[in-house]
């Protein structure tokens, strides 16, 4: 596993800068023979893509994906699958001031001691911007696990105090996949009344699987929900992540939280369908911690590469909430590591 790839079986690498001329992906290791629906994957896109949600940035980005090699008339070929989608709505000059100061909250700081350069036009590499590879190979993914009958679902369940009640999984058709029409409506007030005040909002997002079955998973070094960690912590806007009742079971005892098993199946899924780091067959879940937005347009103390204290004012067109375009990232990488395993352990048939 490089630096910019994850995965063995299924192997995702991404390539490009947030305001480079394009960001791709190379996903090597898939069936051949397999029937892409290219829609499909474009719709998924779109999903992520900036100026498509009116919680989200005001930047909008045709966010048009092309796939270059490793299919022939639609179907996969079993070589290296190419996608490439190309920048057409970059404001570069917007960050030629941070060449000489570091935003607060990005990786701005940390890029420069570990590399002692750093591409100042919206971060580079460390852009949010880079996770548009990953929901390419992730929807592609998607349509492999479902040919296998998995399926995947996410939806913001909190932004700020705002928490959803309900898990009406049917009825997400509103700007954060929000489970809880109610809640939704309280969401996106909240974000854009700290969209007015320049300021940014986090929340979590909670993701579920159905359909894997029992076994996936190894015992120690490779248990499934350190392996779901990974992929999702790998996401910059992630800051932490919790499967089932999560850290509520310190409050527990075993006799509430242990899933109890009869002859008819498991009577709860307090462990959120993954027991001794292993598949149980029940529904997978997990929810992901979003911290708000580090672009803000309120004064902030910083400093520059001289180490001077400066107060900074990040312009220019920023999420308020990144949870709405970050739902299908999670998915995503979700998705990604499934595929991983499920071609280790069971293959490619």
């Amino acid at each position: 596993m490089g630096h910019n790839s994850f995965g063995t079986a299924y192997t995702v690498t991404t390539f490009g800068e947030s305001h480079g001329p394009a960001l791709g992906v190379i996903i090597d290791g898939v069936e051949p023979g397999f029937k892409i629906d290219e829609g499909a994957i474009q719709k998924e896109m779109d999903r992520r893509r900036p100026g498509a949600n009116p919680t989200g940035t005001e930047r909008n980005e045709i966010d048009k994906l092309t796939i270059l090699s490793g299919t022939y008339e639609g179907f996969t070929t079993g070589t290296p699958i190419a996608m490439i989608l190309y920048s057409t709505n970059q404001r570069s000059a917007d960050y030629s001031h941070l060449e000489h100061v570091y935003r607060p909250g990005h990786a701005d700081w940390t890029f420069a001691q570990k590399y002692g350069i750093r591409d100042i036009r919206g971060g580079g590499r460390s852009s949010g911007r880079e996770t548009s590879a990953r929901v390419a190979a992730g929807a592609l993914a998607k349509q492999l696990l479902a040919k296998r009958g998995i399926t995947i679902k996410a939806g913001t369940v909190q932004v700020g105090e705002v928490i959803a009640r309900e898990r009406h999984w049917d009825e997400t058709d509103n700007p954060l996949s929000c489970p809880d029409r109610k809640a939704a409506q309280s969401m996106v007030a909240l974000i854009e009344q700290v969209r007015n005040e320049k300021d940014s909002i986090g929340g979590i997002i909670e993701c579920r699987v159905e359909g894997v079955r029992p076994g996936l998973g190894e015992p120690v070094f490779g248990k499934l929900e350190a392996l779901l960690s990974h992929a999702v912590m790998s996401i910059g806007a992630v800051k932490g992540i919790q499967f089932g009742d999560g850290f509520a079971c310190a409050s527990m005892r075993g006799s509430q939280f242990n899933d109890q098993r009869t002859s008819d199946g498991f009577l709860s899924n307090h462990a959120g369908g993954i027991l001794g780091g292993i598949s149980s067959g029940q529904e997978i879940v997990l929810q992901a911690a979003i911290k708000p937005t580090a672009s803000i347009g309120k004064p902030q103390q910083t400093v520059t590469k001289n180490n001077e204290t400066t107060t900074l004012k990040i312009e220019g067109r920023h999420d308020p909430c990144i949870c709405s375009r970050a739902v299908v990232v999670i998915e995503s990488m979700v998705a990604i590591t499934l595929l991983d395993l499920y071609y280790t352990a069971f293959g490619k048939a």
